[in-house]
């Protein structure tokens, strides 16, 4: 049933049907995608956005091994200690061996399983045992995931006096290009801020020996391939390569036999996230209503860490703007905030010092933002897998979460 406001509106009578887009405050955006440019909105029938959630699996996985059986260095072992990981999960479990062996590995995992530390301690043990001569090159589609990327290999690394450099869009460039200057082991970025640099001249790919794809399927779906297989052609043959995404679809398939060496498979995948995640819609009936339901649905004291969105830049500002105005901490996160405001958002959002965080389709790739209650579409996605993409910021790592859908009555009025 779609989630109801207990407030009725005159002149108006429940009603459910097809599905055509909303922009924010209710304003019609079938045919525009974010950022106001020319596009077609894929038709979503309303019961693609509905399903009942199915529980995970009881039985929890069983490590065959401990983090010490891997032969770390004893001053890497004392960072892994102190950040009290002692029972590897399932993806570190099974690939780690394999990638400190040297082997090329293909790692298909759910987002929130710890992927970032299966291939970034073998990264930093190669580091060491190789008198800090090793160099490894990390690509990830975004810059907040590139950042995070960043934050875990600075918590492994601490006191290890080994760098790292983080190219991204959206940040200044002259810090890293002083940062670059600096030598350091890893490089970790985004595809076209990374191009940028390698034509530049600032990135010698000569003496790369480890190169990690995070994200693939997220990094094809935003159109980098041109850029990845760029880079790519450009390193040394010699290098080890490390792969990780969600799905292996045929054009993965292409792009891992192009360029990868008899890899090894590892697949701890346990079915779709938004398999695990509530999923109804909530039907409003004009652009006044769309916002006092809104508001209704975050004032209840189950909407403990909500992430929100909308399809337009300028919406998801107004929105969360609105929110705050009206007693509802929020933050907003979209393609015109700068990066030190996008970090400042999701750092004050992750340490909930506002339950709410409205942001545009941006957020959904390759966030890692843990103990989210709801996610709420405020405006209706793009395509499915941006709908799928979007859910899968809650119900993550055996946790339960929601999902909700605005869609407008009079559309629903159609089925």
């Amino acid at each position: 049933m779609p989630y109801q406001s207990n407030r009725p509106r005159r002149g108006s009578s429940p009603a459910r049907g097809g599905v055509r887009s909303v922009g924010s405050y209710g304003r019609s955006n079938s045919g525009r995608r974010s950022g106001g440019k020319k596009g077609s909105k894929q038709f979503i029938h309303p019961s693609k956005f509905i399903n009942k959630a199915t529980a995970y699996e009881a039985v929890a996985y069983e490590a065959t091994h401990t983090f010490n059986d891997f032969g770390f260095s004893n001053p890497l072992m004392e960072n892994i200690n102190r950040k009290g990981y002692t029972i590897p999960s399932a993806i570190q479990d099974q690939s780690i061996a394999h990638v400190l062996e040297g082997r090329d590995v293909i790692g298909l995992a759910n987002t929130g399983t710890g992927k970032t530390a299966a291939f970034l301690l073998p990264i930093i043990e190669k580091i060491l045992k190789s008198n800090k001569q090793s160099k490894a090159l990390i690509i990830a589609p975004t810059r907040e995931l590139a950042q995070q990327i960043n934050a875990e290999f600075l918590s492994f690394a601490k006191g290890l006096k080994i760098f790292s450099a983080t190219l991204v869009g959206g940040a200044n460039i002259n810090y890293q290009i002083r940062d670059l200057q600096r030598r350091p082991n890893v490089i970790i970025g985004t595809p076209g801020r990374m191009k940028d640099m390698i034509e530049r001249k600032l990135v010698k790919l000569d003496t790369i020996d480890t190169l990690v794809l995070d994200e693939a399927d997220r990094m094809l779906d935003m159109g980098f391939l041109p850029d990845i297989r760029s880079i790519i052609e450009s390193l040394p043959e010699s290098k080890q390569t490390l792969f990780f995404s969600a799905t292996i679809t045929p054009e993965i398939e292409k792009l891992t036999r192009s360029f990868m060496q008899n890899p090894h498979t590892v697949s701890v995948r346990t079915g779709e996230t938004s398999d695990h995640v509530e999923q109804g819609v909530v039907e409003f009936h004009d652009k006044m209503h769309k916002i006092e339901v809104l508001t209704q649905m975050l004032s209840e004291e189950e909407f403990e860490k909500v992430l929100v969105f909308g399809e337009t830049k300028f919406g998801v500002q107004r929105l969360s703007d609105h929110l705050t105005k009206i007693g509802i901490p929020s933050e907003a996160i979209h393609g015109n905030k700068s990066q030190s405001q996008r970090e400042r958002a999701l750092r004050n959002f992750k340490n909930k010092k506002v339950k709410v965080l409205v942001a545009t389709d941006v957020a959904a790739r390759g966030l890692d933002i843990p103990n989210v209650s709801h996610v709420i579409n405020f405006d209706t996605p793009q395509t499915y897998d941006d709908y799928v993409h979007r859910i899968g910021r809650t119900g993550r790592g055996g946790a339960s979460g929601q999902a909700h859908t605005f869609i407008e009555s009079k559309q629903l009025s159609h089925r």
